[in-house]
């Protein structure tokens, strides 16, 4: 069995702005879930039917009371930040787990169910279907991948080390370090990545550095490690089988008909049945 696990925040992202290149600014009021449905609907097509999708059903988390800065839902465009809602009723209504994400982020939820199921011996392979870099932390040898389908990509553990210079599991170092732009936080002053590299191979975790090496700079590095380390032990799921995708439920067909897409229905109903043959 193999488990996906899909970003569904950067999904809603990657199709709200891939649509702006051509729509002139005129959004569709769900153009970006309709865009996320469908590429889900075409990995269950290929045969991914053990999937879960997280979403940040609220932007903050936990790191915004230790980062000032920390990314946050302000800056988000209205018509976008519209389709977050939508796109986690749409994904239950098609019969996919999703995650709506409160405390934590939608990374944290990847983090958490990679871990699950990766504990899981049936489970052959965990793939993480994100380019975020935080994920890579999440990677183990080539058992738990990163899917970078941006890159055209899959990261085993190998593969973080040639990108970062560092190993999957020092991941929270080397952003705490470099810093992270995306989300807020600057990362040590004077360091960059081949520097922060350097260090990590050299002296292992941020908190077993010698004292000189960061000075009065530490306890600012140790923070930016804890905003940059995932959380892997939410229980997001008792057991993998969960997961597995049974077809859409019967809300779907007044779903699709409302926002004028039959062809979604159509399709997921049609993968749905060949599943239940093969069964």
């Amino acid at each position: 069995m193999m488990v996906h696990l899909i970003d569904g925040t950067y999904e809603l992202f990657r199709h709200f702005y891939g649509q702006r290149r051509f729509n002139k600014g005129k959004d569709k009021q769900y153009g970006a879930v309709v865009g996320v449905l469908n590429g889900i609907l075409e990995k269950i097509e290929k045969g991914a039917t053990g999937m879960g999708v997280a979403t940040d059903h609220v932007i903050e988390s936990f790191r915004n009371e230790l980062w000032p800065t920390y990314k946050n839902g302000e800056c988000i465009e209205p018509a976008l930040l519209a389709q977050f809602h939508p796109l986690e009723e749409a994904l239950a209504m098609m019969g996919v787990v999703v995650w709506p994400m409160i405390e934590l982020e939608a990374d944290d939820a990847l983090a958490s169910a990679a871990q699950l199921a990766a504990a899981d011996p049936r489970v052959q392979k965990v793939c993480i279907w994100t380019p975020d870099k935080d994920l890579a932390q999440c990677v183990r040898e080539d058992r738990v991948v990163q899917v970078d389908s941006r890159a055209k990509a899959i990261r085993d553990a190998n593969e973080i080390k040639k990108k970062y210079g560092v190993p999957p599991v020092l991941i929270p170092d080397f952003l705490a370090l470099v810093g992270d732009a995306a989300d807020g936080f600057p990362g040590i002053a004077g360091i960059g990545k081949t520097g922060a590299a350097r260090l990590l191979n050299q002296h292992g975790p941020i908190q077993d550095f010698p004292k000189e090496v960061l000075g009065a700079q530490l306890e600012q590095a140790l923070l930016f490690k804890r905003l940059a380390t995932l959380v892997t032990n939410k229980k997001l799921f008792k057991n993998v089988d969960e997961l597995q995708w049974q077809g859409p439920t019967s809300a779907f067909a007044g779903f699709t008909k409302e926002i004028g897409e039959p062809s979604l229905l159509t399709r997921a109903e049609a993968v749905a049945a060949k599943l239940n043959q093969a069964a």
